[in-house]
């Protein structure tokens, strides 16, 4: 899978112990709008997706992570790597925070499945949303100003968007 970028916070000991956690993220587009799952708690704009559990593949990740924060359930043919997104930091017990995060193109089924929210999710009011990029963006850079919503974050998500748009996904 192409290498998008990285974030590299470079915050942290090079000798430091490295957790690595990767994750996958969805990718549907409909019509000029992108599904996002939008935290109404924050309002911010995320791509569905999460962690992968030990020994699970990306796909199958993307489609779990998929169908329980956004609710959609997505067609396992459609799926086509997008690229990839390194973010590193320090971590919060000192060591060095590496996420490998694998973005895939897909679509849903029609058929919607209800979300299943870990309970910071559910806090956030997690819900999906097909949006224009622009709103997305727009939210995310207001909303990343704030220190306590982990700006690395939105700042991926705006960068894979501004990405999507340039190549021409949403025209």
């Amino acid at each position: 899978m192409r290498l998008l970028f990285t974030l590299d916070r470079k915050d942290y000991d090079p000798a430091a112990p490295v957790l690595v956690r990767p994750s996958a993220r969805g990718i549907l587009i409909q019509n000029g709008t992108i599904a996002l799952v939008h935290s109404l708690k924050y309002d911010y704009y995320k791509f569905p997706g999460g962690g992968l559990e030990p020994g699970e593949r990306p796909e199958d990740a993307l489609l779990r992570e998929v169908r329980e924060e956004a609710g959609l359930s997505v067609l396992p043919d459609s799926v086509r790597p997008y690229g990839l997104v390194r973010r590193v930091q320090r971590g919060r017990g000192g060591e060095t925070f590496r996420q490998d995060n694998y973005y895939y193109l897909c679509a849903a089924s029609d058929e919607a499945a209800g979300q299943e929210l870990d309970d910071y999710e559910a806090e956030e009011r997690f819900t999906l949303s097909w949006v224009e990029p622009e709103t997305a963006l727009e939210a995310n850079r207001r909303s990343g100003k704030r220190q306590d919503l982990g700006g690395v974050m939105l700042e991926r998500e705006c960068r894979v968007l501004e990405l999507l748009r340039h190549e021409g996904y949403f025209d």
